[in-house]
């Protein structure tokens, strides 16, 4: 039986390993996705292999596995940057595709641009070699509390 999302959270944080979230998410590890944590911000790393490639003639990473790839940094920031007590669900996010993602390795990061009680956005920038330089951005939703949850006014 395997370790509960939240409880994984809770021995990372304990250990103070980013890390340990990849092997809570099996998405995130199947496509080589994982946080760091070793600048003092937590980054999100999608580490190049030849299943990305979604346009062979540039050849280009495939914009599904970029959006997924932002999906998954807002929520490894959501999980490990803010105190949240349920696992984030997303409602909706929109990817913009700023340029050609090269066959090497993205790395993005995260940051919460409004938080409510039930909902928090989120914006996410995925870059290359050069972080001025952005391939992707998005705009995530995310349910943090369930709608059913009394709330506590």
């Amino acid at each position: 039986m395997s370790i509960p999302l939240l409880k994984r959270l809770a021995e990372a944080r304990k250990h103070g390993d980013v890390t340990r979230l990849t092997d809570a998410i099996p998405y995130a590890k199947w496509m080589r996705i994982s946080p760091e944590h070793s600048t003092g911000e937590l980054l999100t790393r999608m580490r190049y292999h030849d299943d990305l490639i979604g346009n062979t003639f540039l050849p280009a990473i495939h914009g599904g596995t970029l959006g997924a790839m932002l999906e998954m940094a807002a929520i490894f920031h959501l999980l490990w940057e803010t105190e949240t007590e349920t696992v984030p669900k997303i409602v909706n996010i929109t990817v913009d595709y700023l340029r050609s993602a090269r066959p090497i390795d993205v790395i993005a990061a995260a940051k919460v641009t409004k938080q409510g009680r039930r909902m928090v956005n989120v914006f996410a920038e995925a870059w290359q070699d050069d972080r001025s330089k952005p391939v992707a951005t998005a705009s995530a939703h995310f349910l943090v509390k369930s709608a059913d949850e009394p709330s506590s006014l």
